[in-house]
């Protein structure tokens, strides 16, 4: 049951999965009627009472914490009583989240990547009333998923986006003291990673981290401290360059051509006469998430190396 504020929007998911099974079946991986069969499976609606005696419920809508709460209130008035629900956010803390439910103990996070037809991992989050029953259902989910799974207790960011905000936020920040932008994004991926930060924040969009940083301020007050690259990403929101679905972020998207870095960031970045060596912007990167990937194994958010590597891969 695909489940969305109306039918043509939920239609719009099952046409997601019906592009990618189409691949699938291109690529020789599925044939045909097992694709069709998966589609018929699907059941677009906008109706709460559809999801009745459903055992396990993913909700996946917009990171805002108050409406995810309105609709884990009304998904719990028509699943089943012993129904598992998960939660899909990349931040919020599940503890918090969980607040919304009747029955905590059945109340769960689930992680998923983008895209998810593609990424393997799945990071699962423990909330302080999430029971061993709600943990196990989530895990065979995961297994029935065919996904890697990796059991993490309750945190804002937990453990891959504590990681992940590290990388964008050391690329704007290098940005901001003066550090080549093509720099910048040659030494990130010659450790390893498929593109650069400044790319990446394009994708994501400004917004988002932006979003996550004023709610986490709102919510420690005193105690937030505010991540290195921020001030970047404000001036390039002021700017109106916001990201690749805009059409200009920090880099420029011409029509029918390849993206390339925005000429302009130099005028509003001033480059160092100095630049440092690439092995030096690597190492930054490299050290800056695994310091951050120690916080999560002191705080206990991770509960083994093992769980920390496999997020990382």
């Amino acid at each position: 049951v695909l489940l969305d504020r109306d039918v043509a929007t939920a239609q719009k998911g099952k046409d997601y999965a019906a592009n990618a099974l189409a691949k699938q079946v291109e690529k020789g991986a599925l044939d045909r009627a097992a694709a069709d069969a998966v589609l018929a499976r699907i059941h677009p609606t906008e109706n709460y009472s559809d999801l009745a005696g459903a055992e396990f419920c993913i909700e996946a809508v917009f990171e805002d914490a108050q409406i995810k709460a309105d609709v884990t209130q009304k998904a719990e008035k028509a699943i089943g009583a012993s129904a598992t629900f998960a939660t899909n956010t990349s931040t919020l803390p599940i503890s918090t989240l969980a607040n919304a439910s009747k029955r905590p103990d059945q109340f769960i996070g689930m992680h998923f990547f983008s895209p998810v037809e593609r990424m393997e991992l799945v990071e699962i989050i423990v909330g302080k009333k999430t029971s061993p029953t709600a943990l196990a259902a989530a895990l065979d989910l995961a297994a029935r998923l065919r996904k890697t799974p990796i059991v993490v207790n309750d945190s804002r960011g937990f453990y891959t986006s504590r990681v992940f905000q590290i990388l964008i936020n050391e690329g704007a920040a290098m940005l901001s003291e003066g550090v080549a932008p093509a720099r910048i994004e040659n030494a990130v991926k010659s450790a390893g990673f498929p593109v650069g930060p400044l790319a990446l924040l394009d994708e994501v969009t400004i917004d988002l981290p932006i979003k996550i940083v004023e709610t986490s301020r709102a919510e420690e007050g005193g105690d937030y401290a505010p991540a290195v690259g921020l001030p970047t990403m404000y001036k390039m929101r002021e700017l109106g360059r916001t990201s690749r679905k805009s059409g200009a972020g920090f880099y420029e998207y011409p029509a029918g051509g390849k993206k390339k870095l925005w000429s302009g960031l130099g005028g509003v970045f001033p480059l160092n006469a100095v630049q440092p060596a690439q092995d030096e912007l690597k190492k930054r990167i490299l050290f800056s998430q695994a310091m951050e990937t120690a916080r999560c194994l002191e705080e206990r958010v991770l509960e083994t190396p093992q769980d920390a590597d496999l997020g990382a891969v």
